[in-house]
């Protein structure tokens, strides 16, 4: 089988023949469809994986009807399981690639089903189509998916024309890199090509050589913890002959020989490019160069792990070991969280006016709620309208220079900035303190029983203290907030009628006698509600978290979820509210309606 391979370059191609694309962490793959309804999906290396995704295959022949006038087809692209719309889970890809039991396989596509991110058409209704340029081939492959609108399984890679745009979105993403393809480029084996270059995103980052392998030319990388050193990968390319020759002699002079490895102690620092760790190893490192003027003191775990980050180099960090959460969490750790979860976070805080909570010395000296923009802030926390001074968080930057100013909390109205009219209705169910939290479970289940009749979708998150809270998206515009009242208060008043000896809407907490509180008044124009992800200041430095539904048990404790934990979990399990944003127009509103205005 050919395959056309994109050339690994430095630089993007600029001018009006180039389009670009988000380069997916995954596997190569085509996937061949034959006339007969066989269904293949074959890796770069040319072997059958098709076993190993049996979600793909089984959405494919579930679509059977719609492609079988277009076969034989071939589709050629990256098989992937996705974070989010531009990122990809490299971890999670390998895992599944590695997978021989076919129980365990489906359990895995359940879990975390992969996407087939398609870039190229190279076979349509049996026409070879190598020798059509990319942008016929393109136009080929929109034109057959487009009818599939509602699909996640088989996703046509963007094209963008704007190297700006789409290096802003390889960025705030962190995905892998960039493809760029000349539009009249024909698709031909091999790299004996000008027309396809991969530039990958890399990160750049410090590491001190501390052993050298004559065997293999591979010299070991480690970093300070705790002022020893730890390794964290193998490094060999990049480096001039001659500078690397002379780092090698210096290893073979002055180095302890052991097993066939020198060894020296912390003193050689280098700069180093690699995509990220993996299994605690840098994955594709590159030398820059060998750094005599950074001391190797300098080349700490804790620098790795900012580096990493890839925090907007607009931004400069400052005391970055102060700790926030005493004993637990420092300004590090919470610049670092708000870096990763930003992609799942900012949907919720943008174009709408933003209130923060500061703790520039930690949650426990003096803290500041802050709703108007400091003199001292740079423009692009603005908001669009000059008659008022919001915090607005549109972009990475803005919620990484306000975390590097000791904003911890992020309270979101329900409307956008410049609307009078809300998105989204909320419940907020309070219990009395965390040993009730099964109050606040036992209320968001039922709560959801009476959504579910009503035919609304619901989302539901910890209130990253001691409750949860019920969301439910609403088209901009379809009720005002006098009938989202009333639809809240009804179901609030029902709640509290059929178990009066577990919830209550009393405002006064002297009179809720240990019942957990169903605040309803709370959704109301220009009140606010925590952010999903915004994290919070209890001393466990717990995450105002998305769940999935199946998650709201009686053991669920809100606790568990924290700033040190809960990127990792939305990379192992996906986002809960992956499609929060796409539910404002699709959510069908008919009954609630009815309910509201009779």
């Amino acid at each position: 089988m050919e395959w056309m391979k994109p050339i690994a370059s430095t630089e993007i191609p600029a001018g009006d023949e180039w389009l670009y694309e988000v380069k997916y962490d995954g596997f190569r793959c085509k996937l061949v469809w034959s006339v007969t309804n066989k269904i293949t999906l074959i890796s770069k290396n040319n072997h059958d994986i098709t076993k190993n995704f049996p979600e793909v295959i089984q959405w494919c022949e579930n679509n059977y009807k719609y492609f079988k006038n277009k076969l034989p087809l071939e589709l050629d692209g990256e098989l992937v399981i996705l974070n989010h719309r531009y990122q990809a889970n490299f971890a999670q890809i390998q895992n599944r690639g590695r997978l021989q039991n076919s129980d365990r396989i489906k359990k895995s596509a359940n879990l975390r089903p992969a996407t087939f991110m398609v870039f190229d058409l190279t076979e349509l209704k049996g026409k070879k189509l190598h020798q059509s340029n990319l942008s016929l081939r393109k136009k080929y492959l929109y034109q057959l998916m487009q009818e599939l609108t509602e699909n996640e399984m088989i996703r046509c890679v963007e094209s963008f024309t704007s190297i700006s745009n789409v290096n802003e979105i390889v960025y705030a993403a962190k995905a892998e890199g960039i493809v760029a393809k000349k539009k009249k480029s024909t698709y031909q084996k091999g790299k004996q090509h000008n027309d396809w270059f991969k530039i990958k995103n890399w990160r750049l980052i410090h590491g001190i050589l501390t052993a050298y392998n004559p065997s293999n030319g591979y010299f070991t990388v480690s970093v300070l913890k705790n002022n020893q050193p730890i390794h964290i990968g193998k490094c060999k390319h990049g480096l001039a002959k001659d500078t690397s020759q002379t780092v090698q002699r210096l290893f073979q002079d002055q180095g302890d020989f052991l097993d066939g490895i020198y060894y020296l102690p912390p003193a050689i620092t280098s700069t180093i490019h690699t995509l990220d760790l993996y299994d605690h190893e840098l994955r594709e490192p590159e030398f820059k160069q060998i750094t005599a003027d950074i001391p190797y003191t300098e080349c700490t775990l804790e620098k790795l792990q900012l580096d990493l980050a890839q925090l907007p180099h607009s931004i400069e960090v400052s005391n970055t070991d102060k700790y926030l959460w005493p004993n637990n969490y420092t300004k590090k750790d919470l610049l670092i969280y708000i870096r990763e979860i930003s992609t799942w976070m900012l949907p919720f805080l943008r174009q709408k006016a933003l209130t923060i909570i500061r703790c520039p010395d930690g949650i426990t000296e003096e803290s500041f709620f802050q709703k108007n923009l400091p003199d001292y802030a740079p423009d692009y926390l603005s908001s669009t309208s000059s008659q008022e001074n919001y915090i607005v968080c549109n972009h990475l930057k803005s919620i990484v220079w306000l975390a590097n100013h000791g904003s911890i909390e992020y309270h979101i109205p329900f409307q956008r900035i410049g609307h009078v009219t809300p998105v989204e209705i909320a419940f907020d169910l309070d219990p009395p303190d965390r040993e009730h939290f099964n109050l606040a479970v036992h209320a968001a289940n039922l709560l959801k029983q009476i959504l579910d009749e009503l035919e609304l979708v619901s989302f539901v998150k910890t209130s990253g203290n001691k409750g949860l809270q019920v969301y439910i998206p609403i088209r901009e515009g379809s009720m005002t907030y006098d009938e989202t009242f009333l639809f809240t208060e009804a179901i609030a008043k029902t709640l509290e009628k059929s178990y009066p000896n577990d919830f209550t809407t009393e405002r006064m907490k002297k009179n809720r006698n240990n019942r957990l509180y169903i605040d309803y008044v709370q959704h109301g124009k220009d009140k606010t509600l925590i952010a999903p992800y915004s994290p919070r200041m209890t001393k466990e430095g717990t995450v105002s978290t998305p769940l999935y539904w199946n998650e709201v048990v009686e053991d669920l404790d809100p606790t568990f979820f924290t700033i040190g934990n809960v990127v990792n979990r939305v990379h192992e399990i996906g986002c809960p509210f992956a499609n929060y944003h796409d539910m404002h127009e699709q959510q069908d509103m008919k009954k609630m309606l009815r309910l509201v205005r009779g």
